[in-house]
């Protein structure tokens, strides 16, 4: 289930989601999605991460940054989750360090702020409804809004960059950017780790992974076509990119979604 958020947070929030799992998840591929994931675990069930291989037990408050290593999750049967997608731009309007230390990282929103997070997490719990725990996350985020308002003008500035690589995002010049915005190629590096969590050629990759993750689970279309449409050098080059993501290929991608279904995936993955 999908829930928008409110107008003020609808530039920088894409949904809340409630997930369920009715299935015991063991070791299941967890796509890089590009956006980051603020997730509250509203039931008593376990679930795990393992980034690159190094497994850290789902917490009360997680909060999932960008992946461009692979993932996978082991999750119990019934275990619920709460989840704010946030959009790659916004994620500085609501954290106070840089974005880079929660790249690659299910970061226990205890160890960043205990007080006030654990505060949150009683609060959602203490409260029955769905309607009413995204109330208290959208208060929550307002909060965070007003504390960190000064630094919306840089968050402008990395929207407006994100739309000019969204044109065209199979290939990052990054020079062309530059000349685009008035801004120095040193200067968007920087803008980019501090409020995105990783480089402007990064989050181009994961631009096109996704884009080409959609081909592969959605269409019919040859791996070869797809690398191509999706602005890879040849098929090769396509699988070698698509494994440094997922740690699959592409057709074993494509395989799973055949044994799972389209229902379990999407769960697994929400969003993509």
């Amino acid at each position: 289930m999908e829930i928008l958020p409110s107008v003020i947070l609808a530039p920088y929030i894409k949904n809340y989601t409630i997930v369920t799992i009715e299935k015991n998840l063991d070791n299941e591929v967890f796509y890089p999605s590009g956006y980051v994931d603020f997730i509250v675990n509203i039931s008593e069930g376990a679930a795990a991460t393992i980034i690159n291989g190094n497994r850290k037990d789902t917490p009360s408050i997680e909060l999932l940054g960008h992946l461009t290593l692979p993932t996978r999750l082991t999750v119990a049967q019934g275990t619920s989750i709460l989840i704010a997608r946030i959009y790659p731009h916004a994620s500085a309007l609501f954290f106070s360090d840089p974005l880079s230390e929660f790249t690659n990282y299910a970061t226990d929103m205890y160890d960043v702020a205990l007080g006030e997070n654990r505060e949150l997490y009683d609060r959602v719990m203490e409260t029955d409804g769905l309607t009413n725990k995204i109330n208290i996350l959208e208060t929550y985020f307002l909060e965070q809004l007003k504390k960190n308002e000064t630094r919306l003008k840089k968050v402008s500035m990395v929207q407006a960059l994100n739309h000019h690589i969204s044109l065209d995002h199979q290939q990052l010049d990054l020079p062309v950017l530059a000349q685009q915005s008035g801004l120095s190629e040193r200067y968007i590096q920087k803008l980019y780790l501090s409020n995105i969590g990783i480089s402007p050629a990064a989050y181009t990759s994961v631009l096109r992974f996704n884009k080409s993750l959609q081909l592969v689970l959605n269409t019919t279309q040859s791996l070869t076509e797809i690398a191509y449409d999706c602005g890879y050098y040849d098929q090769a080059h396509f699988i070698k990119e698509f494994r440094k993501f997922t740690g699959i290929t592409p057709s074993a991608s494509r395989n799973s979604l055949i044994k799972n279904g389209t229902d379990f995936q999407q769960a697994v993955n929400i969003g993509f």
